[in-house]
């Protein structure tokens, strides 16, 4: 019988209401492993029926005993999880070394999360002695969480692990070509200790589940990763409802190299900026600024890193495949607009093959020198490992390069000079500034975009702003 990914609600495995299923192809070989449910609105109104029964114990309950779940869950995750990352690894194609940092990542956020939350208050406001004045947090409710497939656990612990450290319930809906691993964890996460309908995990295309939770008069809030165009079309429908919303809508990130730089540090950095999880990151650092006089030979020793990546399936490669065959697709293309714009890949420029490739969607990291921002290769967020790098005179012309961008992320910067370090992060219209490495941050730092990039803020404290409600009490004595 072939295995079949369902919809995981109330606590127990849920057929689509409807009976559709898709089948699941594995980006290393193309070759079917499993079924996934093909969910709809119905669906939909399952699971929020079910985190709405489950919100009034899970609200009411004290903040330290949600935090301990939440934190035995994350050792627990620690200890037994590794079949969850396994799947997550098989549906993504990304090498088992990625998904090592990616399980302990996953349980980071309930660690902090569920630590901080017996911590989280409102505060007292002084207006005289005639009045005892304090704001409290409340949680929204029932929150819709919408997920994308380039790195499921990780996204769905960032969004998942505040909204219930503060007493929501969750309908979370992973994205169609990725849904296991949160299925599995949402099993887990029951089987040691969360109250059942607390979590529930919906499958099934994101045109049919994201439209129905957003409209969904039940839902309270949305955190949504993804694409610009699906973000502004939940957007449209949020408006209707006064729904507040969470959005990341990806990046085109300046990855900024300045002369004083270490520069055999700023090429291995901004190599992995560009060909972690094969490009398939929000954050990437694909647009890299190289300060004219250094050009050159910072550009041969960045030619040099790229060249010793290795491409497969197995746990030790350094670039695993594109996820879907539509972004493989998509990827493709851009490797026709940068010949029609008389760009010449550096190194790489095409699909990589192979024997031990044969059958899956793997992408040559490549890079493009001699790139105008202008070009539709430097504006446009690909997806995948291809870099711009484009050069630049001095400290404004980088921040005007940087800038000049609907989006705005992330951006990195090499230097050694602290002043220069603090003038241009100043300057950079980006939700995060990375210096002297390019990473993706931390659990603790909040992370978000400017601009069509988004806007809300997801991990450390600020997070839980989103997820929680001020309310002022005013008592006159």
């Amino acid at each position: 019988m072939v295995e079949r990914t369902l919809s995981f609600i109330g606590g127990t495995d849920v057929e689509p209401i409807e009976g559709h299923y898709a089948d699941k192809l594995d980006p290393r070989t193309q070759r079917k492993i499993k079924e996934v449910a093909n969910g709809g609105a119905k669906d939909v109104d399952l699971a929020v029926a079910s985190a709405s029964t489950a919100l009034p114990a899970w609200r009411d309950m004290r903040p330290s005993e949600r935090g301990r779940i939440l934190v035995d869950i994350a050792r627990k995750l620690r200890e037994e999880g590794q079949h969850i990352v396994d799947i997550e690894s098989q549906e993504t194609g990304k090498p088992g070394r990625e998904m090592a940092t990616l399980l302990d990542l996953t349980a980071q956020y309930f660690e902090f999360y569920g630590g901080i939350v017996n911590v989280m208050d409102g505060e007292v406001i002084n207006v005289g002695p005639d009045y005892h004045v304090y704001t409290r947090r409340d949680p929204f409710g029932v929150i819709g969480v919408i997920l994308p497939w380039n790195a499921p656990l990780h996204q769905a612990a960032r969004a998942i692990a505040p909204a219930l450290a503060t007493g929501n319930t969750v309908v979370a809906k992973p994205s169609e070509h990725t849904s296991g691993s949160l299925v599995a964890f949402a099993k887990f996460a029951v089987n040691h200790g969360l109250p059942a309908g607390v979590l529930n995990v919906v499958v099934g295309k994101g045109s049919a589940i994201g439209p129905a939770m957003a409209a969904h008069p039940v839902v309270r809030k949305i955190s949504f990763t993804g694409g610009l165009k699906a973000g502004q079309e939940l957007g449209r429908i949020a408006a209707e409802r006064v729904l507040p919303l969470t959005l990341e809508l990806g990046g085109k990130s300046a990855n900024i190299v300045f002369d004083d730089a270490d520069l055999e540090a700023a090429a291995a950095g901004s190599t992995r900026a560009f060909t972690w999880n094969s490009g398939q990151w929000c954050a990437a650092g694909t647009r890299l600024l190289v300060q004219e006089n250094i050009h050159d030979a910072f550009v041969k020793e960045l030619i040099d890193n790229v060249a010793q990546l290795r491409l497969g399936p197995d746990f030790d490669a350094s670039n695993g495949p594109i996820t879907t065959q539509a972004q493989f697709d998509k990827i493709k293309g851009f490797f026709a607009v940068a010949e029609r714009d008389g760009l010449t890949p550096a190194i790489g420029g095409k699909v990589a093959v192979g024997a031990e490739l044969e059958g899956g969607n793997y992408i040559e990291p490549t890079v493009y020198t001699g790139v105008r921002n202008d070009m539709e290769i430097a504006r446009e967020e690909i997806f995948g490992p291809i870099l711009c790098v484009i050069p630049f005179k001095n400290e404004a012309d980088a921040i005007r390069i940087a800038n000049d961008s609907e989006l705005g992320l992330s951006a990195g910067i090499w230097s050694r000079d602290i002043g220069r370090v603090h003038r241009v992060a100043a300057g950079l219209e980006a939700g995060r500034i990375v210096v002297n490495e390019y990473s993706g941050g931390f659990v603790q730092t909040p992370c978000g975009g400017f601009k069509y990039s988004g806007y809300g803020r997801e991990q450390g404290i600020d997070a839980l702003s989103h997820y929680t409600q001020l309310k002022s009490v005013i008592i006159r004595l």
